[in-house]
């Protein structure tokens, strides 16, 4: 679009007392402002706005001009055919065929408790809050760029008693009563104003996106810490089975020191490896209750509140067998993250049309329909009318290059919403790749671990059974049990992880949210 220059405006003359104009020229026309010689009826009132019409039209022509500033398109998005780590050789899992309805994934998990903690945090999480107070700002702050587009219309009105010095004056007392009604209007000739509501629509449209964004995150940030309580609530279990397990250890060495058969020593290390397992217990029931806090934090509720509902001992959530994950495009359109850059690039990219329209004259209509009496009961007599049509502009002259700074500084910040749109865009790839190579590796990982720890139980157990037949000595329990422990806990962990990395794909992939029923009637909507 060809840039708009701004009109060329006569030479100013001098004011009355001979001085220059301000730096910013003023212009006005007054159309009339005299009293009304007839009664104020509807017929007056017709013939005077016919008068003005040719006016008031050419200020409407005018207002249908070009906006100043730049046109926004979304930007170009190199966007790769498929996902790189995907690999159906390796990964049977995951396939890149059309993704499903996720916006309530967690309902694929199949657990009960993990379904409605997520649902109450949809409801009352302070995040989700906070979201829709920014999103009501928003609507408000549209309704204020729309209301540029109209007339304002005030009313006034007054009475003044004044009394003149018997000095220098009759020393009168005369009474002043006037009421008006006033109107302003400022064509938007340059398109400053459809700029300002281009800008407050992208960013309305923003805080929509960043609303589902906090859907997504919140969802996934209680399914996250609801597979930490889990896995903590299983690192104590194995703790303490093997707890038990050691004591029985200890028991049988205790025995064979009574018989003779081995020396005090061993009872030493058997007590020394049941006890460094019992200290494991404390620590991990701090972070368990450490991991109930955030859920309650998440839900909005005081420290302590779920922790009835999560004593029960459960299981990590498993993951699916076959996942379907989409391409990257569907991946870009689902995540409301990406959206709500692209917009605030859009809005930044109108603000730019706002700050040029400011270099360019300004033009504005005012009028005025009043009464004006000495006395209150002349107020209704015809010959009190009043009424006054002014058009104005105002243009820049010298401002020391303070407009042209602002329209740099607008579009720096436009440039800065572009990169940041770019980055958003390059995370969300970079998310689902990460979580694609996470469940691939942790698949093989729990493989691997589970036959360990198969394999490290029976060779407790025949251990044991050995050292008891006095085939072995204890170093040889001692290493075994220690083994079955480590690989116990390294198994519960891999598992937590793997659903951890479920997790982060369903969020990576925008799930959590539908456009199509992102908010169902009333039920966001301040």
């Amino acid at each position: 679009m060809a840039a708009l220059r701004p009109p060329s405006l006569p030479s100013p003359a001098l004011g009355e007392e001979g001085r220059p104009p301000s730096r910013r020229a003023i212009l006005s026309l007054p159309i009339g402002r005299a009293k009304a010689r007839a009664k104020l009826t509807p017929l007056a009132l017709n013939q005077a706005l016919r008068a003005r019409l040719p006016l008031l039209l050419a200020g409407l022509g005018l207002a249908g001009c070009a906006a100043v500033g730049p046109d926004y398109a979304p930007p170009a998005t190199d966007v790769p055919a498929g996902w790189s780590r995907l690999d159906t050789t390796s990964q049977p899992m995951a396939r890149a065929d059309a993704v499903g309805d996720i916006s309530q994934w967690w309902l694929k998990l199949k657990d009960p408790l993990l379904s409605g903690l997520i649902e109450e945090a949809l409801e009352a999480s302070p995040d989700l809050r906070t979201a829709r107070a920014k999103l009501r700002e928003a609507r408000a702050r549209r309704v204020v760029a729309d209301a540029g587009r109209y007339p304002s219309v005030t009313t006034s009105g007054s009475a003044s008693r004044a009394r003149s010095s018997e000095t220098v004056g009759s020393g009168d007392t005369r009474d002043f009563f006037s009421a008006a009604f006033d109107a302003s209007w400022e064509l938007d000739v340059f398109g400053g104003t459809r700029r300002s509501i281009e800008a407050a629509e992208a960013d309305l449209a923003s805080s929509e996106a960043s609303l589902e964004d906090t859907r997504v995150s919140l969802a996934s940030e209680v399914a996250l810490n609801y597979v930490e309580v889990r896995n903590r609530q299983i690192l104590i279990r194995i703790a303490r089975d093997n707890l038990a397990s050691q004591s029985e250890t200890l028991r049988i060495t205790q025995w064979r020191a009574q018989a003779g058969l081995v020396s005090h020593q061993d009872v030493e290390q058997a007590s020394a490896n049941r006890e460094q397992t019992r200290a494991q217990i404390p620590a991990l029931e701090t972070s368990l209750a450490e991991a109930e806090h955030g859920l309650d934090i998440l839900l909005g509720k005081a420290p302590g509140t779920l922790h009835g509902r999560l004593a029960a001992t459960g299981n990590v959530p498993a993951v699916p067998d076959q996942l379907a994950v989409g391409i990257p495009a569907d991946t870009l359109r689902q995540r409301p993250d990406v959206r709500a850059a692209e917009r605030r690039l859009a809005a930044e990219t109108a603000r730019v049309g706002v700050a040029e329209a400011a270099r360019y004259p300004s033009f504005n209509l005012s009028g005025s329909i009043g009464l004006e009496a000495l006395t209150f009961g002349a107020l209704d007599n015809g010959d009190a009318a009043t009424s006054s049509l002014l058009a104005g502009i105002t243009a820049p002259i010298f401002d020391a290059g303070r407009l042209r700074a602002q329209v740099d500084i607008q579009d720096a910040v436009r440039e800065q919403a572009l990169v940041a749109y770019e980055q958003a865009v390059l995370a969300a790839l970079r998310e689902v790749e990460d979580a694609l190579v996470a469940l691939a590796r942790n698949r093989e990982r729990v493989e691997a671990l589970a036959n360990a720890v198969a394999s490290a139980r029976n060779a407790a157990l025949l251990a044991r059974q050995r050292y008891s037949a006095g085939l072995i000595d204890f170093q040889s329990v001692l290493d075994s049990e220690r083994n079955v422990l480590v690989l116990e806990e390294s198994l519960a962990s891999a598992r937590a992880s793997g659903a951890q990395a479920l997790i982060r794909l369903y969020k990576a992939l925008g799930g959590g949210w539908t456009l199509a029923a992102s908010r169902p009637a009333g039920k966001d909507t301040p």
